[in-house]
């Protein structure tokens, strides 16, 4: 039997690349991991299918720079506390807009904000509706009281790569400062636009094979070489992020995978320190994603937002006073702090098509109150 679980060593060797090591796009994905964690393709494609069939793994893809291409924000929801399952539900069945649903409770009971718990990730594509708009419809279905769009900056840190996180110890940080990436969206061709939605689709066990992308240029009817080569050239645009394994984190012991726990945290710094602050909280290694966000007056004016998962949460508070303590020992100043965990949570690609937002808004503009299905 072929190994599938987390614990096995070479998995885990396979996992600590696979899962955010493999920037932009790769004709043959698979080799680079392969040659990254000094593994035979053959085995490497062999227990990456086990891990996929087993669930351990939940989806393999080519993930896409989704902020420069849809108008996109973090979405923190405020609604009576009866609604907020039937919310996380209807969003989840309804909104293929909605990427990441999270139902969340704040460490600080009082904090400002504390009693929005619903926060999702929202991408509205291009020319389709406008992120308040989008938040308006979803509002009257869902029965929210307020809702607050925080969109993006700059980010600092994104890569969730748990496996190769295991282990780290509060205070692990970069030797260098990211560099603040800013949000660019370049127009596109149709057949670009075809090449993406392509690429951002799950492989199935099927297509783990050593040219993935051959399946999903005969698919489109386009020759294998003019795939190739529109995928290149959109990776220099910037529209191409990273070719990726995620894990399943309820088939994943924590201890393997530091899946247990998981914090949203704010950090509010007097304005015209953003950027410095931004960059010194995402050089942390435990740090999954780090953003400049706009738009939290409601959150004590926090503008730094980012995650990070520990074991317990414990280890997550641990790695959370590290980071302030170099803040404080960079000479930035805390004018507010907070930690939202995580409750309940669905993890999903957002949509991006503007073909399929026009026909989701026309069938789900038919529905008027929150609880109709």
């Amino acid at each position: 039997m072929i190994p599938a679980d987390v614990a096995d060593e070479t998995n885990r060797r396979i996992l600590a690349v696979a899962e955010d090591r493999v920037q932009g796009f790769h004709a043959r994905p698979f080799d680079v991991i392969a040659e990254r964690c000094g593994l035979p393709p053959e085995l490497v494609l062999e227990r990456l299918g086990a891990m996929l069939q087993a669930g351990t793994v939940r989806r393999i893809r080519q993930t896409l720079l989704s902020t420069n291409l849809a108008e996109g924000a973090l979405v923190a929801w405020k609604l009576p506390a009866e609604r907020c399952g039937a919310a996380w539900e209807w969003l989840r069945q309804h909104d293929p807009f909605t990427g990441h649903i999270v139902l969340r409770s704040c460490e600080q009971a009082d904090a400002p904000g504390a009693d929005y718990r619903l926060w999702t990730t929202l991408k509205v594509p291009t020319g389709s509706h406008t992120v308040e708009g989008h938040c308006r419809l979803l509002a009257a279905r869902i029965g929210a009281v307020d809702f607050v769009p925080l969109p993006v900056v700059g980010m600092f840190a994104l890569g969730v790569g748990h496996v190769r996180r295991a282990g780290l110890k509060p205070g692990d940080k970069l030797a260098e400062l990211p560099v603040m990436q800013g949000i660019a969206r370049p127009e596109l061709s149709a057949d670009e636009w075809q090449v993406l939605l392509a690429l951002k689709e799950s492989l199935t066990p099927a297509e783990l094979v050593r040219e993935p992308w051959r399946l999903r240029a005969a698919r489109l009817g386009m020759s294998y070489d003019t795939f190739l080569r529109l995928a290149s050239e959109l990776d220099t645009r910037h529209v191409i992020g990273r070719f990726a394994t995620f894990l399943d984190h309820t088939r994943t012991p924590s201890r393997h995978a530091g899946t247990g726990a998981s914090g949203l945290f704010h950090w509010a710094v007097p304005p015209g320190m953003e950027e410095r602050a931004g960059a010194e909280c995402g050089r942390h290694i435990c740090m999954t994603h780090c953003y400049w966000r706009s738009g939290g007056a409601i959150f004590g004016g926090a503008q730094i937002m980012g995650v990070v998962h520990a074991p317990t949460r414990q280890e997550v508070l641990a790695h959370k006073a590290a980071i302030d303590a170099h803040l404080a020992a960079c000479g930035i100043p805390l004018l507010h702090t907070a930690v939202f965990w995580s409750d309940k949570a669905e993890i999903r690609p957002s949509e991006i098509s503007p073909l399929v937002y026009a026909q989701w808004r026309q069938k789900v503009e038919q529905c008027t109150m929150y609880n109709e299905q």
